[in-house]
């Protein structure tokens, strides 16, 4: 048993076990692993090859660079949903239109379209590469903000927001696959962290900003800004994030030739080692710049499209789905919720007090979110140590430990202050609680899916961001409903009971993680996937 994870009885080493240290575990001899490429004393997985266009091999500034641009890309986007949040009842009582469907159209269709639009972008990135989708994706949403800041009707601003979460979709999920074409094993935790830290403080800032754009501007300016920002974003996008999908160049390769298959029954130790590709000739700047590349990949565009829908049968992707939808869906939930609540007597706060109310819960973001993408890199490693060398991808979930309490705590706080009344003060610590939680929670159940299953980690990222999408949808569209209804402490009580349920789903998958990877590896039907 390593450190609680059981064993599995057909498989040594199931997908997402390997090798990061020195140490000599009975599946690992010394010879086998002498020659592998290492940082340090950790062997690195994968192991990249010889060819210096492998994006593994690049300098560390230039990949840093790219991860900088698309987690800012990123989090830029995810802050449109949210961004208009204070601003919501300013457009119901503008446009005569009720809080509910105001929601449903300013917040709710742009993360649904985003999430749908994702099994089509995914697909492509596989086959065309990820370079044109982002490109593209940047421009649309350019597009989109000067088509928000002019719109003058609830109509034209609906269509907008559709528009707008259609083009949002590839700077939402292709980013974390990038992360498994730049970095290793052991280095990805951290830049997940950068992309998390991106996210939530998108989600937050940016209605910190909206907040007082909105009180001066009105509900065009936010779109405005929105608009010279993706200006600012568009020439880094397209002089730096070149495409990091690698394809090996050796004679009678197809183009799909790429790294080992993250579901074989095991990673054999010659397939971790690099081709010898030396003397394969650097590409030129130039031609990294080139938008389309041709076909990267053989595979059937519309097979790719449905292939995310039979993943959610993998344990480890229903695992990551419901946890990290779970956690995002409720950061969101309170962002919408708070404007009535803060609104309302005894608050009776103007947007622009709305939108500091998410200042804290910003700082707790950028605090904690580093944090846990150092200890989701280093937690694994000093376990491993302790665990002959071998790493499992259940090492990761041992952050859920720190996210669990946190959210139970903070929900459960939010909806007592909140329904009696109490202080501001203590409405923004358990709602900040919450906020820190969010990190944590979103680093393991990634990680994790990305270390199980890393050559379909577009399509099960697909799967997790559409059930957060339809999840938050939902949340977005009868949440005030409900709100109305039930009243804060019931509504947030409830709110906490189903997150602690599905979060509790971290025991079995820690402890039966491995044999369910091998379970998946063995099967007939998910080699067909």
């Amino acid at each position: 048993m390593g450190i609680g994870v059981l064993e599995d009885r057909y498989l040594d080493r199931p997908p997402g076990t390997s090798k990061l240290g020195e140490e000599q575990g009975p599946a690992f001899d010394a010879a086998s692993t002498s020659d592998l490429k290492r940082d340090g004393n950790i062997i690195l997985v994968p192991q990249p090859s010889d060819s210096p266009n492998d994006p593994l091999n690049w300098s560390a500034i230039w990949k840093n660079s790219i991860m900088l641009i698309l987690a800012f890309s990123s989090g830029v986007t995810t802050s449109l949903g949210p961004m208009i949040s204070p601003g919501l009842i300013l457009i119901s009582q503008q446009f005569n239109v009720n809080p509910d469907t105001v929601s449903t159209f300013m917040v709710g269709s742009i993360l649904l379209f985003t999430g749908a639009v994702t099994f089509f972008t995914a697909s492509g990135a596989n086959i065309w590469g990820k370079r044109p989708f982002f490109v593209i994706s940047t421009v649309l949403l350019l597009i989109s903000n000067v088509w928000g800041t002019f719109a003058d009707s609830f109509p034209s601003l609906a269509a907008m927001r559709i528009f707008q979460g259609i083009a949002s979709a590839p700077l939402e999920t292709l980013v974390t696959s990038t992360v498994s074409d730049l970095f290793f094993v052991h280095q990805r935790g951290l830049r997940l962290s950068l992309w998390g830290v991106m996210l939530g403080t998108g989600v937050l800032l940016g209605q910190i900003i909206s907040g007082f754009i909105i009180e001066s501007l009105g509900i065009p300016g936010t779109f405005a800004i929105s608009a010279l920002i993706f200006c600012l974003i568009l020439p880094l996008m397209y002089f730096v994030v070149v495409e990091t999908t690698y394809t090996k160049p050796h004679g009678g390769a197809k183009p799909d030739d790429k790294r080992p298959d993250s579901r074989a029954s095991s990673v054999d130790v010659k397939d971790l080692k690099g081709d010898d590709l030396a003397n394969e000739p650097k590409e030129s700047y130039k031609s990294q710049l080139r938008l389309f590349r041709g076909r990267l990949s053989e595979d059937s565009f519309w097979r790719g499209v449905v292939k995310p829908f039979p993943l959610i049968c993998f344990p480890a992707v229903i695992f990551s789905t419901l946890v990290y939808a779970s956690f995002f869906c409720w950061l969101l939930m309170i962002g919408v919720l708070s404007v009535n609540i803060f609104s309302a007597p005894p608050y009776n706060l103007n947007p622009a007090q709305i939108g500091l109310t998410n200042v804290p819960l910003a700082i707790g973001t950028l605090v904690f979110s580093p944090l846990s993408g150092w200890m989701a890199d280093a937690i694994p490693v000093w376990m491993a140590k302790r665990n002959n060398g071998i790493f499992e991808p259940e090492f990761r979930l041992v952050l859920m430990a720190i996210a669990v309490p946190l959210s139970t705590a903070g929900f459960i706080g939010f909806g007592i202050a909140a329904s009696e009344g109490l202080s501001l003060t203590w409405c923004l610590v358990w709602i900040t609680m919450h906020s820190i939680a969010v990190p944590f929670a979103s680093q393991a159940s990634i990680s994790y899916v990305i270390d199980c299953h890393t050559k379909d980690a577009n399509q099960a990222f697909v799967t997790i961001n559409f059930v957060k999408a339809l999840l938050s949808f939902v949340a977005s569209t009868i949440g005030n409903g409900l709100l109305a209804k039930f009243g804060a402490r019931t509504l947030f009580i409830g709110i906490a009971m189903l997150n602690l349920g599905i979060s509790l789903l971290t025991i079995p998958s820690y402890i039966y993680g491995k044999r369910l990877r091998s379970w998946v590896a063995r099967s007939e039907w998910a080699k067909k996937i």
